[in-house]
């Protein structure tokens, strides 16, 4: 763990010396806000008798987010106005209509529930569709706003309040109490000065097939000008044994430990919400399938609570962007 580590824990200190961000800590939230909201609101789908409708890009977004923590406490910032593009197609007539959705004031000083949210049409028929959205349509964008402040006040914080003497001695003692062991059960626990933390941790294997061959696909993990196209934001790619690399405005950092032209990456890899200094191993093998290449994707060390946004890490941010990066690619050559 680093200084996460119980060892380093001194809330006690008489010079009130900020370690281990006991006394405070803050994290901008900001960016990762803005792939959540774009994550949980862009595809909803509201169908009713009238007809159905579909959520579609994230047109609009301001605002800004963070979290402190204070002696152990977590304490929220957020305040984002949002505008939404919606389509819908009325079910007796089949035409099509557009409209929008506004949020002007998403903050942490209402409830999701007495947030504004603003529905709007262009001009002409189809006022159902535009009740639907007032009705069905504004329930399921609660649902999902909901939904990112849940993830917010959970797996973005994940790592931030870190354990105490007290709570450790106590996984510790009872780790360390096998049943049926006399022997061992009158054996005192050994001093926290003499023991680290261990985590518990996940493999993750995932699969993905992608319209490009192989080395055009290894490129796209390598050149630091196709990886800032995938991932929207400058990055450090030093595609070197050794060579570091960070994305997504430092939300992952590695190292490049192995290379292997066209046929295989390994990294020791990381996502800042984890615990300090904690890397996963991941192994990426590209293979030639026709006209097309397979991603195998085998991640080891993932820490236990990060398993789920870990996989929705390489699903949405890498294989999705990735996907349409392709598209925008055969698009051009067209």
């Amino acid at each position: 763990w680093g200084q996460g580590d119980p060892r380093w824990i001194v809330e006690e200190r008489a010079d009130a010396t900020n370690v281990n961000n006991w006394h405070w800590t803050e994290r901008d939230a900001t960016s990762w806000s803005k792939r959540k909201l774009k994550e949980v609101l862009e595809g909803l789908v509201v169908e009713g008798e009238a007809g159905r409708c579909e959520i579609g890009d994230l047109k609009h977004v301001e605002g800004e987010a963070s979290c402190n923590s204070r002696k152990g406490k977590l304490i929220f910032f957020y305040e984002w106005n949002l505008r939404l593009s919606w389509k819908g197609t009325v079910k007796e007539s089949g035409e099509k209509h557009k409209g929008s959705v506004e949020i002007p004031n998403l903050s942490e000083e209402n409830e999701v529930d007495d947030t504004e949210i603003n529905v709007s049409k262009k001009k002409g028929e189809g006022d159902v569709l535009k009740d639907l959205m007032r009705t069905e349509g504004t329930t399921k964008v609660r649902e999902a706003l909901r939904d990112y402040l849940k993830a917010l006040k959970t797996e973005f914080t994940l790592g931030m309040i870190l354990p105490t003497k007290a709570s450790v001695g106590q996984d510790l003692a009872t780790e360390r109490k096998p049943s049926g062991s006399t022997m061992q059960d009158s054996v005192a626990p050994q001093s926290l000065d003499m023991v680290g933390v261990k985590i518990p941790t996940v493999r993750i294997h995932m699969r993905e097939v992608f319209n490009s061959p192989a080395d055009e696909l290894y490129s796209i993990f390598t050149k630091k000008e196709l990886v800032q196209k995938f991932s929207k934001c400058p990055a450090v790619i030093e595609a070197e044994k050794g060579g570091k690399l960070q994305m997504f405005e430092g939300c992952v950092s590695g190292e490049y430990t192995e290379l292997v032209p066209s046929q295989r990456i390994v990294l020791k890899w990381r996502c800042r919400s984890w615990p300090d200094e904690h890397y996963a191993t991941v192994a990426l093998t590209f293979q030639d399938v026709a006209a097309q290449s397979e991603l195998e994707l085998e991640c080891k060390g993932v820490p236990v609570a990060h398993e789920e946004s870990t996989r929705q890490c390489w699903k949405k941010q890498y294989f999705e962007e990735i996907h349409i990066l392709l598209q925008q690619s055969e698009d051009n050559m067209e």
